[in-house]
């Protein structure tokens, strides 16, 4: 049976990134975006707002601009797959920890603060075999980007 493990969320990030690099020398970036859901209540009639917190990661090239681009604060669109990870802690005990394994991320809002650009960038994790075919109009992907950044 088909399935489909697939998240888009868009939202503030909650702190600035923080990059890490692997013995292979790959990045790391991780970062914490907050996404709002406004409702009224029945019962009061009053609006409430409810925050939920995503952990997400980047890696690769896409961890290097993000870690390099994203800041506390930024509205950003992340697209990617859920990641749930097992791991034990210091006093023996198994916890559980979700993520989501960014795969395209767009920089929203205006210009990022010292920077130039209007804001709407958007970058791509490339497998391999996709390096080689060109960038649509709407992602750049980063097999194809050299080592500067577009803007």
């Amino acid at each position: 049976m088909a399935s489909v493990n697939k998240v888009i969320i868009v939202g503030n990030v909650g702190r600035d990134p923080e990059t890490r690099y692997m013995p292979s020398g790959d990045a790391v970036t991780n970062i914490s975006v907050a996404t709002s859901d406004r409702y009224k209540d029945k019962q009061t009639g009053e609006m409430k707002e409810t925050t939920e917190w995503h952990r997400v990661a980047f890696f690769g090239k896409l961890a290097e601009i993000a870690g390099q681009y994203l800041k506390k604060g930024s509205q950003v669109y992340v697209e990617g797959r859920l990641r749930t990870r097992k791991w034990t802690d210091a006093s023996g005990q198994e916890k559980y920890s979700t993520e989501i394994v960014a795969e395209t991320m767009q920089m929203l809002g205006g210009k990022p603060v010292g920077g130039s650009g209007d804001g709407g960038e958007s970058y791509s994790r490339s497998k391999p075999a996709e390096q080689s075919a060109p960038a649509s109009s709407s992602a750049a992907s980063l097999g194809a980007m050299d080592d500067d950044i577009p803007f």
